[in-house]
C-alpha cells in the first residue's frame, strides 16, 4: 500500500493516462502495478516517488533481475517509470527525471549475489567453533578441521577463487611469506592472487597445527584404521588421512559456515563478494579482472555500475561544482 504522498502522485498520473491519453483499463492496471511496485521499493528506503534518484531506479530493476523477472517485464516497468517522470516534469511536480539516460535492461548483466561485509565476517569465523561443538569423536581432529575450513574460507574471500581452483591448489603454489599464491584457472591460465594478512595468518595456523593432524589421520575410529593415510600429499587443502577434497564437500562446508550469517551461501558467492567489496572500496576493473582471472574485461564489467556509483559519490563529495549552489 503506497504512502499518502506516493498515492497522490500515482492517482494524478493515472487520471492523466485515463483522461488525456485515453488508455484502456488493462493498460491502466499495468501502470498501477508497475509504479506501485517501485513506490513500495522506495518506501523501504524511506524515499518518495518525487525524491527518487537514478540509483534507486537502477537498484529496483536490478532487484527484479535478481528475483528472476524476465527482461521484457523489466523493460516494461522501466517504460512505465519513464512515462511517470515525463508527466511529473511537464506538470512541474519534479525538477529531475531519474530514468534519464538509463540504458535498456536488455543490455544489463545481472550482478551476482554477494554477502554483506558483516555476513562475510560471521561466515569466516563460523568454522573455528563449529567442528569442536558438533564432533564428540575426537576434539583434536575436530579442531584441525575447523582450522582448515577457516583457512579455506579466508582464501576464498581474499583471492576470489573458484571451487576447482581451491581443491587443486598445491603447497608449492603458496608463497606465504610473500603474501600471494599461484592459481591455475580456466584454460590452464595461471594468475597471481594476493592473500592479505588475515588469510596469511589463517594459512599459517592451518599448516602448522591442522594439516599434520589431518595427514596423519589420527583418532578416526574403526573406519579410519581401515583407511591408510596418504603421506606427503602435494595438495594445499586435504581431508582426514591426507586425501583430496571434493567439490561437494567444499560446497557443504561453505553452506554450513554461512548459516551463521543467516544466509545460505555458495563458494561462488564468496568469490563475487570479494570482487564487489573491492569495487565498492575503489578498485579499478582491470585489477578486479586480474584477480578474478577473467580472460576478457567484458566479463568483469558486470561490476561496472558499482564502480560508477562510487565515482559519482566521490565526485559529489569532493568537486566544488558538484553541489547545487
Amino acid at each position: 500500500m503506497p504512502s499518502e504522498a506516493n498515492a497522490r502522485v500515482l492517482s494524478g498520473f493515472l487520471d492523466y493516462l485515463r483522461i488525456e491519453k485515453g488508455l484502456a483499463p488493462l493498460s491502466i492496471a499495468a501502470y498501477t502495478t508497475d509504479i506501485g511496485q517501485f513506490a513500495g521499493f522506495l518506501e523501504k528506503k524511506k524515499r518518495s516517488l518525487l525524491a527518487a534518484r537514478r540509483i534507486d531506479v537502477r537498484d529496483f530493476l536490478q532487484q527484479l533481475f535478481a528475483n528472476a523477472v524476465d527482461g521484457r517485464s523489466v523493460g516494461r516497468k522501466l517504460s512505465a517509470l519513464r512515462h511517470l517522470y515525463r508527466y511529473l516534469l511537464l506538470d512541474n511536480k519534479t525538477e529531475h527525471d531519474p530514468t534519464l539516460n538509463l540504458e535498456s535492461p536488455r543490455q544489463w548483466k545481472v550482478l551476482p549475489k554477494s554477502l554483506a561485509r558483516e555476513e562475510i565476517e560471521a561466515t569466516l569465523a563460523a568454522p573455528l567453533g563449529l567442528q569442536a561443538r558438533t564432533s564428540s569423536r575426537n576434539s583434536k581432529e575436530a579442531t584441525a578441521l575447523g582450522v582448515r575450513d577457516h583457512a579455506m574460507l579466508e582464501v576464498f574471500y581474499a583471492g576470489a577463487l573458484r571451487v576447482s581452483e581451491i581443491i587443486s591448489a598445491k603447497l608449492a603454489d603458496l608463497k606465504l611469506e610473500a603474501g600471494y599464491m599461484l592459481v591455475h584457472g580456466k584454460g590452464d591460465r595461471e594468475r597471481v592472487v594476493p592473500l592479505g594478512k588475515s588469510a596469511q595468518d589463517a594459512l599459517s595456523k592451518y599448516l602448522m597445527q591442522s594439516r599434520p593432524v589431518l595427514e596423519a589421520g589420527r583418532g578416526g575410529g574403526r573406519k579410519a584404521m581401515q583407511t591408510a593415510p596418504v603421506k606427503n600429499s602435494p595438495l594445499l587443502f586435504i581431508t582426514r588421512h591426507g586425501r583430496n577434497l571434493t567439490r561437494q564437500r567444499v560446497w557443504q562446508m561453505v553452506r554450513v559456515a554461512s548459516a551463521a550469517s543467516g544466509r545460505s551461501a555458495s563458494p561462488h558467492m564468496l568469490r563475487h563478494s570479494c570482487a564487489t567489496h573491492m569495487v565498492e572500496n575503489g578498485a579499478d576493473l582491470r585489477t578486479v579482472q586480474t584477480i578474478l582471472g577473467h580472460a576478457d574485461i567484458s566479463t568483469t564489467q558486470v561490476y561496472t555500475h558499482l564502480a560508477l556509483d562510487r565515482l559519482r559519490t566521490v565526485y559529489q563529495r569532493h568537486h566544488p561544482r558538484a553541489k547545487a549552489r
